[in-house]
């Protein structure tokens, strides 16, 4: 099938275009950008739309197999289609983890018959993500993984943590660690400073994250391995990831739009939807996130989507599980908070959401160019939603965005020439 996406602004950071301009596809790929090209087998009217290259996610909970109450493959990832998305990377943070070939083989085959958008399974680094032994990474390269995570689990032992980023500068894949030490961070609910002080909520210190960034910065020196900090949430870590990019390291860094937008402050409202890992932290944090976006250090923005039941979230705030949705809300939240205000380019902002992702994890898309894939979004630069449970096709509905009013919405999402998001209320 043809499709004719005809009068859109199509705005591609890798390819510096931003300009009126109309794309062909057939067969799955991009055969034209431009003007005057020539009839397809369907339309797609984009008056009044932005055409970007579909956005691409590294920091993803399907949750499948094994919590299938919280969220599916078939469920996140049509939360993921309607957030603009056209590819995730999901964590292995399953049960059974993902630390043998049969659960890759799982999730690609699955992802094959009920997903709406491209799945990239991450390998476990070690064995039931314990941070004892090392997982068969070779293995688990060989079956189709894209990097190596314990994900919600640091590997504590440095040593294993030095074999495993030599096991993955081998396999040429990168290592994205969550960073955080137990020990500092203790039995922590929140940020500590001020405001776990007045709300009377146990703090978990700042430096349970650059202490292990540190850490893993001198591994990356001593072993030439890559490594990819994910949701880096802290001014002291910024700093460490910047001094080991001026080094010449093979590090990268995400992070999330709650962590670019909310503080510790939030958190007042005791809504357990405020509760993540790592924690809400203060303005200054912002800023020095928003500023490592603009130098270069942070790479690119992942969501970190980790829908819960209900019974995981309405409960105290001590018992409630940690993590928030956003696959559906992250451009939105982006684009109103940062765009709007002038603090990223509407460039800038595309370019961390596609190419930046693309190019750290190797994977296909985050441009428009003929003989690419026909990965794209449509979004309404002016369409504006408030965030609702019902707005959510997740099964998570655990958002703290909810009530509020976002601008630039997607409006249609296509994965391999197929529309697989088409929403043209509200334009």
């Amino acid at each position: 099938m043809s499709l004719l996406i005809k009068g859109g602004r199509v705005v591609d950071p890798a390819g510096g275009i931003d300009a009126p301009a109309d794309v062909l596809i057939e067969g799955g790929q991009i055969v034209g950008v431009g003007t005057d090209l020539p009839a397809a087998e369907e339309e797609i009217s984009a008056q009044g739309l932005v055409v970007a290259p579909g956005f691409i996610d590294l920091h993803v909970h399907l949750r499948e197999p094994g919590f299938e109450y919280k969220e599916t493959i078939a469920s996140g990832t049509r939360a993921a289609a309607r957030g603009g998305f056209t590819s995730v990377v999901c964590m292995p943070n399953t049960n059974p983890p993902v630390d043998n070939r049969a659960v890759v083989e799982f999730i690609l085959a699955e992802a094959a018959r009920n997903g709406a958008v491209r799945v990239y399974p991450i390998g476990a680094i070690t064995k039931g993500r314990r941070g004892e032994e090392l997982s068969e990474m070779a293995d688990l390269a060989a079956a189709g993984v894209v990097a190596f995570s314990d994900d919600g689990n640091t590997v504590m032992n440095a040593a294993v943590m030095r074999r495993a980023l030599e096991y993955g500068k081998m396999l040429d894949l990168p290592l994205s660690v969550h960073c955080e030490d137990v020990h500092l961070a203790g039995q922590g609910l929140m940020n500590e400073g001020r405001m776990s002080t007045l709300l009377g909520l146990p703090g978990q210190t700042r430096a349970a994250e650059s202490v292990i960034i540190a850490r893993d910065v001198e591994l990356a020196r001593l072993t030439g391995g890559r490594i990819h900090f994910a949701h880096v949430s802290t001014k002291e870590g910024v700093d460490l990831i910047r001094r080991a990019k001026e080094l010449g390291l093979r590090v990268s860094a995400e992070a999330t739009p709650h962590h670019l937008t909310l503080t510790d402050e939030q958190v007042a409202t005791y809504d357990p939807n405020t509760k993540v890992s790592p924690p809400l932290r203060t303005r200054e944090d912002v800023e020095a996130l928003r500023a490592g976006l603009l130098d270069g250090t942070i790479d690119c923005i992942a969501t970190d989507h980790a829908p819960h039941s209900r019974d995981d979230k309405d409960v105290e705030y001590a018992h409630a599980a940690w993590g928030m949705v956003g696959l559906e809300t992250a451009w939105p939240v982006i684009y109103t908070h940062l765009v709007l205000t002038g603090a990223l380019s509407l460039l800038q902002a595309i370019d961390l959401f596609t190419r930046q992702p693309a190019d750290l994890f190797n994977l296909p898309g985050g441009r428009i160019a003929v003989g690419e894939p026909a990965d794209l979004v449509l979004f309404d630069p002016n369409k504006k939603q408030q965030v609702t449970e019902e707005l959510l096709v997740s099964k998570g509905k655990n958002s703290p965005f909810i009530g509020q009013e976002l601008q630039g919405w997607p409006v249609y999402t296509i994965v391999g020439g197929q529309i697989k998001w088409g929403d043209e209320s509200g334009r």
